[in-house]
């Protein structure tokens, strides 16, 4: 038995494992797998945890300043052969909604904006086109699936707000929706500079906050502005009016869109040469953001070495 298979498992999401680390912590390990239309495919990504749990942290120290995060070690706690995919975060009460924020109109932003002119209640100016970047960022909540049980939902400020409320100091389900949003937003202005810089767009996100329980302090958790929970583009590609190349899971979904799958489990496998180009889109995204080689996550960590 492995020193990770002697932790207990608290829960096996999508993507991510989570173990009781002790003392008011867990362990967060970011496997391979990867997901379509919430259904996770039969093969993996070699290397996509690692490229998860690096790029998180390299967000997690970026954004420090703005919101605390929930992070304590990439190593101590960590178990040897979950290096590089694993942290020991400490627990938290966790926000029952996502905090997605856009800075650009796509995706299914831009397919709500097309049948109503509005996205998650917000009226926007007409004559928008697809890929364009918004006047100012979107705050655009949504409702968390469980696994299995179907898709996140848009939801407007309104319902995010009485979706807080029973977490919220004094039931004030609109003061703690507006801390998320004032963070989220935040957040992504930092990192949209900063990938810009790097020659990468950052067109949406989402972040997942929880409360530290003894304090009520807003905390970021989960992961951090990773492939999987954004849409990042190569400046170089970009053209308004079009779906720009994306280095997230994107690449992936459209071959299983084009594949006929009717998009319900089970999830198909991956083709060899769909695996190696999203690999590859993957530790790109990895060395564009943070400016390093993938190699050198590994070498911080130790991954690889047990």
């Amino acid at each position: 038995m492995s020193s990770l298979d002697a932790l207990r498992l608290i829960a096996r999401g999508k993507v991510r494992d989570i173990y009781d680390a002790g003392d008011g912590r867990l362990l967060l390990v970011a496997s391979d797998r990867i997901s379509t239309y919430d259904a996770v495919h039969p093969n993996s990504i070699p290397g996509k945890g690692a490229v998860l749990t690096g790029v998180s942290a390299f967000w997690f120290d970026q954004t420090a300043h703005i919101v605390p995060n929930h992070v304590v070690s990439y190593t101590d706690g960590v178990p040897v052969e979950a290096r590089g995919r694993g942290v020991v975060v400490r627990r938290l009460t966790m926000l029952p909604i996502e905090a997605v924020v856009r800075g650009h109109i796509t995706g299914s932003a831009w397919t709500d904006y097309l049948a109503t002119g509005h996205v998650s209640g917000i009226e926007l100016p007409a004559g928008l086109q697809e890929s364009q970047e918004l006047p100012v960022p979107l705050f655009t909540p949504s409702t968390k699936a469980d696994v299995g049980d179907g898709h996140d939902e848009a939801i407007d400020f309104a319902r995010a707000a009485e979706l807080l409320a029973p977490l919220a100091e004094d039931g004030d389900g609109d003061g703690l929706a507006t801390r998320v949003r004032e963070a989220a937003v935040a957040l992504y202005r930092h990192a949209h500079e900063h990938a810009r810089s790097r020659g990468v767009i950052l067109a949406d996100t989402k972040f997942e906050f929880g409360l530290d329980p003894a304090t009520g302090q807003l905390v970021l958790g989960d992961e951090a502005l990773t492939p999987d929970s954004s849409r990042y583009w190569p400046v170089d590609g970009f053209v308004v009016g079009e779906t720009p190349p994306s280095f997230d899971k994107q690449y992936v979904r459209d071959w299983a869109t084009a594949s006929g799958w009717d998009k319900r489990p089970p999830a198909p496998a991956i083709p060899d040469d769909v695996v190696a180009g999203t690999r590859e889109r993957y530790a790109e995204a990895y060395e564009r953001i943070t400016g390093e080689p993938l190699s050198a996550w590994y070498e911080r960590t130790g991954a690889g070495t047990g």
